[in-house]
């Protein structure tokens, strides 16, 4: 299972987290579980593959979202730079930042 000090360690700010959580950290710990297995990933990943820019940009937003009032800094950072790069449409490694979002992912599922 996962715990708040193995979200420390990964790099999470687990105290703006709880706290957008009404530090209730059951509460919190189940949506950092349940956020690691949000279908938005696979959905940016496929986008990525099939070189649509709108529909990665649209799974790209709908992570930022759940991975930032989660405070999942690791995984936030990768993902808000994507997603800016894809509001404007802007050439990029796209598949160099989905390996860095999956190697966080994959490692707070292990967490789990």
């Amino acid at each position: 299972m996962i715990t708040i000090e193995a979200l420390k360690a990964f790099g999470a700010d687990v105290e703006q987290g709880l706290t957008r959580c009404m530090n209730k950290e059951d509460f919190y710990l189940k949506l950092v579980e349940k956020a690691v297995k949000d279908p938005a990933f696979e959905a940016l990943k496929n986008a990525v593959e099939a070189k649509d820019k709108e529909e990665a940009f649209e799974a790209a937003h709908r992570l930022k979202g759940a991975l930032g009032n989660l405070a999942l800094t690791p995984l936030c950072e990768p993902v808000n730079e994507m997603v800016e790069l894809l509001r404007n449409k802007e050439e990029a490694d796209y598949p160099a930042f989905l390996e860095r979002i999956e190697t966080g992912r994959k490692t707070l599922e292990a967490m789990i």
